[in-house]
């Protein structure tokens, strides 16, 4: 363990983003004990400016050297095509000893755990780690740290760090998912770029309307336009019981944030964790023991929010019913600035505006404001001159100020100020030549005739290096050399990371010593203490390469046997969630029935409901699978309930690793991957066959060409969706719940149990909403999935065994004729579709970016 790792025992790490140089130095000079970046390839910030190969270097090394850690993020979800690519950039972050690396793809995990073994490995807030399952498995296969998604709350937290073999990360400030992340692919849907690919197109900070089944809008007049867009994190208020939580940092989000938003930010918690310290160290600490300045939060505020909320954290673990209006910023997806007044005056003639400002709040000349003009949107204005009302040029805050605006604004207009030039040249300090992060150095010297000049260089960490000079000290003949002398010629650190703080000296009386040699000594003196402060953070080199892409040599003949045998007629399986439907498809001549999962509130399912569906799909002599809840949360002991009967059934189906985990230790039945738990290359395949996964589900974002060519290099089952409603969403959030309800009333009016809900966006296409049994609500897509006239080319596929139609959204005449079609179409015989106005091919044949 290096000294970096030993004072995170201590104190809770503070973890800021870097999508620049520039901002990477803000973080660090700012006061982060780490930062996360990425390279330009597999980051899920793709459109940052990150770091090119030789500016990651430099990165590490300007961070190693303050005593700052760096963490990568290889966070996105990998192709099959990109394996060869990825497993090289993974030896390059290994070489140069980057601290951690932060992935969501389980493939991605297996590779590095046999390239890079001692590279450590933290898991992405996009894996959806919910609960202490999910963080126990990921544990299990080597992680040493999870960042939790972002819906759980401070007892949910505690509950996790004080049952976790590792440590835990959470997200403490910055912007927020709608969706669970790791879940969304509306991105990907709408747009083509994949947001687990790092290329989200933010759907979430679009407008949409909420209406019924007729069109009607539901919230005209109720609520703004962006309805998935939610408030930005900020949690200063909080910090003591964050800290006191028990995880190991707090994390800053913001890659795409420019640097002074950074230095802004981190300073602020920097300064803020650091009383919180402190009181915990005094007898008398309480939670509400440090105080923090309301100048911090406008701060905060003021660097960029979309308002402010503490997301679920504070929220009751079991409130599911919960109002979370709070939770959005539906009136407006971008900075609002900092709140300042109103307008009290408007002169036409001169287009000259009062306000009159917030008790606090100052205005000074080179800032910008934003009036929320009650018609026509926005006027920004840029504050060239400002006068009181008594004439004098001293914005005093809580005092009228007049200043000229280009356009019209009305008395009562909100005013917020946008642009702080003096927060601003505050902030770039962080980032300037003049202000970088200096250790403290401390420095003795000792010389005597005929020996050379001793140099000890200690920093405030506790390295410490000894030089000597190449000289000796000879007899004076005018001038002895004096203990300042050698301090002056010491303290001229200049560009060197050291600032010196304490000298001392031992200098005998009638010497000399060039001030050259004195000057040469200092410099490798700096030099080796620099190398000893990168020491530090260097790792046991890995082991080897080995071979990946392909299967080792004494493998190809059974996996080449396999293929074969797997070739032919593929099972076609039928996702229904009633019982109803279930008998249908059994009777329409499905292969197999998956059962359940997330049901619709307005028909929830017992366990008795699983069970009734094995004795109908019996009947007729199908095989049927039960499917498990996606999110693992509140709703644990029925999904435990779930995998207990598991083997009255042919196998049960995940979405989580938790789930997994915990099904191998309830239930002997068959585990099959279901498609959340993302699978798109084959080194995830590879790793799913090894833990004893019986089948897997492919990621929807693959095409049929990397299909063919994935399955053709890998002997597991694999099953493809290929008709139904694609899910978008999943969200903790409930539109229904929180844009319906009437105020005050806090609890929801169970609207979702009544009727169909669309979201309509900009162009007039209906995404359907489902609430499920568990208050959570699920964004479909406004088309179906339909390959029913490329059906027919699954059969040839190697390993591909399995076809699903998603009939939860179905009706059971509907669901009986998709069937017919699609058994007909898989025989080979001619199909058409009825409707091709409203279907998709999804990404089987346009892909991803």
């Amino acid at each position: 363990m290096n000294k970096h790792e030993m004072k995170m025992k201590n104190d809770c790490e503070l973890l800021a983003p870097a999508g620049s140089f520039a901002a990477l130095k803000a973080a660090v000079n700012a006061g982060a004990d780490a930062v996360y970046l990425a390279g330009t390839h597999f980051g899920a910030r793709a459109f940052a400016a990150n770091f090119s190969a030789d500016e990651l270097k430099e990165a590490i090394i300007y961070a190693h050297l303050r005593g700052v850690a760096v963490h990568v993020t290889v966070n996105t979800l990998v192709f099959d095509e990109e394996l060869a690519e990825l497993a090289d950039y993974l030896r390059f972050l290994d070489a140069i000893n980057v601290d951690a690396v932060l992935l969501q793809d389980l493939g991605a995990a297996a590779l590095a755990k046999k390239i890079v073994p001692n590279l450590p490995l933290h898991a992405s807030t996009q894996m959806t780690a919910t609960n202490l399952s999910n963080v126990l498995a990921l544990a299990e296969l080597g992680f040493s740290r999870v960042v939790l998604a972002r819906e759980l709350t401070l007892a949910e937290i505690r509950h996790i760090t004080k049952h976790s073999p590792i440590e835990i990360e959470i997200f403490m400030h910055g912007a927020l998912c709608v969706c669970y992340s790791g879940q969304c692919y509306m991105s990907s849907h709408i747009f083509g770029r994949s947001a687990n690919r790092g290329r989200c197109a933010q759907p979430c900070r679009l407008p949409y309307t909420l209406t019924d089944a007729k069109g009607h809008d539901l919230t005209a007049g109720k609520a703004g336009k962006y309805l998935l867009s939610p408030r930005d994190l900020n949690t200063l208020d909080i910090l003591p019981q964050l800290v006191g939580s028990g995880v190991a940092s707090l994390k800053i989000e913001g890659r795409m944030k420019r640097p002074e938003y950074v230095a802004t930010v981190t300073d602020v918690y920097r300064r803020a964790l650091d009383k919180v310290f402190a009181a915990a160290k005094s007898p008398a600490a309480t939670d509400d023991a440090a105080h923090f300045d309301r100048n911090d939060q406008n701060a905060l505020a003021q660097v960029f929010n979309r308002d402010f909320t503490h997301a679920f954290l504070t929220e009751e673990p079991l409130m599911r019913h919960k109002n979370r209006r709070a939770l959005m910023s539906d009136l407006r997806p971008n900075n609002r600035g900092l709140a300042i007044g109103r307008v009290t005056k408007f002169i036409a003639e001169t287009h000259t505006a009062t306000v009159k400002l917030n008790s606090g709040v100052v205005l000074n000349v080179g800032d910008e404001v934003d009036f929320w003009v009650k018609v026509g949107g926005r006027v920004t204005a840029k504050i060239d001159d400002l006068i009181e009302n008594n004439g004098k040029n001293s914005p005093v805050g809580g005092r009228e100020v007049s200043f000229v605006v280009g356009e019209r604004v009305n008395v009562g207009d909100r005013v917020f100020k946008v642009f702080d030039a003096a927060l601003t040249k505050k902030a770039r300090q962080f980032f300037g030549e003049k202000n970088e992060r200096r250790i403290p150095l401390t420095v003795y010297a000792r010389i005597a005739p005929n020996c050379p000049l001793e140099l000890t260089l200690t920093d405030a960490d506790g390295n410490s290096v000894v030089e000597k000079t190449h000289l000796s000290a000879q007899t004076a003949l005018n001038r002895p050399l004096a203990a300042e002398t050698i301090r002056q010629q010491v303290e001229r650190l200049g560009t060197s990371i050291f600032a010196l703080n304490d000298f001392s000296a031992d200098v005998a009386e009638g010497i000399m010593l060039p001030i050259s040699e004195i000057n040469d000594v200092r410099r490798r003196a700096v030099a080796a203490l620099e190398a000893l402060r990168l020491q530090n953070y260097k790792r046991p080199p890995s082991r080897p390469s080995i071979k990946i892409f392909a299967a080792p040599p004494d493998e190809n003949a059974n996996i080449a046997t396999s293929a074969a045998k797997m070739t032919g007629t593929p099972m076609l399986v039928v996702h229904v969630d009633d019982l109803a439907k279930a008998e249908a498809a059994a009777h329409a001549g499905a292969d197999a029935l998956l059962f359940g999962g997330n049901a619709p509130s307005n028909a929830p399912l017992s366990l008795n409901d699983y069970l009734c569906a094995v004795k109908i799909v019996r009947k007729y002599g199908a095989k049927i699978y039960f499917s498990t809840p996606r999110i693992t949360g509140a709703n644990a002991a029925f999904t435990e309930e779930i995998l207990r009967c598991g083997n009255d059934c042919d196998g049960i189906y995940v979405h989580n690793i938790g789930v997994f985990r915990t099904a191998k230790s309830l239930t002997t039945a068959p585990i099959c991957i279901d498609w959340s738990l993302v699978a798109g290359n084959g080194e995830t395949l590879r790793f799913w066959q090894k833990n004893g996964a019986a089948a897997v589900t492919l990621s929807p974002e693959l095409t049929l060409a990397q299909i063919k060519t994935l399955a053709a290099r890998n002997c597991l089952p694999l099953e493809c969706i290929i008709d139904g409603r694609q899910e978008l969403m999943l969200t903790k959030f409930c539109a229904l719940g929180s844009y319906l309800t009437k105020p005050p009333q806090e609890n929801c009016d169970a609207r979702c149990k009544c009727g169909e809900f669309f979201l309509k966006d900009r162009k007039g296409v209906m995404f359907p909403i489902i609430v499920d049994q568990f208050c959570q609500m699920h964004i479909l897509n406004g088309k179906s999935l339909s390959l029913l006239v490329h059906a027919g080319e699954f059969k040839n596929i190697a390993n591909v065994q399995r076809l699903r139609i998603d009939a939860r959204h179905e009706t059971s005449v509907g669901t009986v004729k998709k069937i017919r079609a699609y058994k007909a179409a898989i025989a080979g015989k001619t199909a058409a579709e009825e409707d091709a106005e409203n279907i998709t091919r999804g990404h089987y044949f346009r892909g991803v970016e």
